[in-house]
């Protein structure tokens, strides 16, 4: 009897939707790590992630989301590389940086998806023991994440997802 549901279910336009989403998530996804890593960036699934986040999204939404995701990254970048630059990132440096990444997102207007993504940004550039300079661990952040927008966004203007029947 399941069998039977789920034949009909994949049948269906929901199922064939997403059907098709798998298949465009797998493909980008897929696309964005052969490009990374053909790249030789070191840690290359920042890309994937990033694409397979970008994904979830209509072109619209992805657009959005994706323009907050890039700033975002760039502020939380920057903000990793001066500071492990010129100090030892402990417990309250780290804490005191994330609350005034909190006051500088909204002076330049990005909004708080904007804040998590330089939360996190700055949070990889100064925590994780890598043994590279700081400033090429967030190049390099910044360059997977911008990859991964890139290629979810090609795809999906290329390749449109369809809307959900309701």
């Amino acid at each position: 009897m399941s069998r039977l549901k789920t034949r009909s279910w994949f049948s269906s336009a929901l199922g064939s939707i997403w059907l098709e989403h798998s298949i465009r998530t797998g493909i980008a996804a897929a696309a964005s790590l052969a490009l990374a890593r053909l790249l030789s960036m070191p840690e290359s699934y920042w890309a994937a992630i990033t694409t397979l986040i970008v994904m979830q999204s209509t072109l619209g939404a992805a657009w959005t989301v994706s323009k907050q995701r890039f700033i975002g990254t760039a502020v939380g970048a920057a903000s990793g590389w001066l500071l492990a630059s010129y100090c030892e990132p402990g417990i309250i440096v780290f804490g005191v940086a994330i609350f005034a990444l909190g006051l500088v997102c909204p002076i330049l207007r990005l909004d708080q998806s904007a804040y998590r993504f330089a939360g996190v940004t700055l949070a990889i550039v100064i925590l994780l023991e890598r043994g590279r300079p700081p400033y090429l661990i967030a190049v390099h952040r910044f360059v997977e994440v911008s990859l991964g927008i890139a290629v979810a966004l090609a795809l999906a203007a290329l390749w449109p997802a369809k809307e959900v029947p309701s």
